[in-house]
């Protein structure tokens, strides 16, 4: 008696016993992260940037295969910058991210600054003021 191995065994097993890849949240939330840092070194090239995620999960069955995500991107940005289009530029870039790297469907990215760094502040410490 032959047993079957590779492909040909794998398309007798039935959809529904073949088990599911799902992501985890923590690894959502990292895609997100770098992605919104990406988007926001693109933007400001050589000004110090960070970026933090937090990420909610919703892994309906309207969104085969993997889910759905809603993403919470915490940003510091540099000032003076147009921060809306900054948070715009995040907000894409973390969605085509996650969709690409996770297979996500991503219903929403709330992009929330947490911080603005301007170089008049961090100068203030160095120099007396008169």
């Amino acid at each position: 008696m032959a047993t079957v191995t590779g492909p040909a065994a794998a398309a007798d097993v039935p959809a529904g016993e073949r088990g599911e890849t799902r992501v985890a949240d923590r690894v959502v939330a990292k895609i997100a992260a770098r992605a919104a840092r990406e988007a926001l070194r693109a933007a400001s090239p050589g000004v110090p940037t960070d970026a933090h995620a937090t990420v909610t999960v919703d892994r309906r069955e309207v969104h085969p295969p993997f889910g759905e995500a809603r993403l919470r991107i915490a940003v510091e940005l540099a000032y003076p910058a147009p921060i809306g289009a900054r948070c715009g530029q995040v907000r894409r870039q973390v969605t085509a991210r996650v969709s690409e790297l996770a297979g996500m469907v991503v219903a929403e990215v709330a992009v929330q600054v947490e911080r603005l760094n301007s170089p008049l502040l961090t100068d203030r410490g160095r120099e007396r003021v008169r």
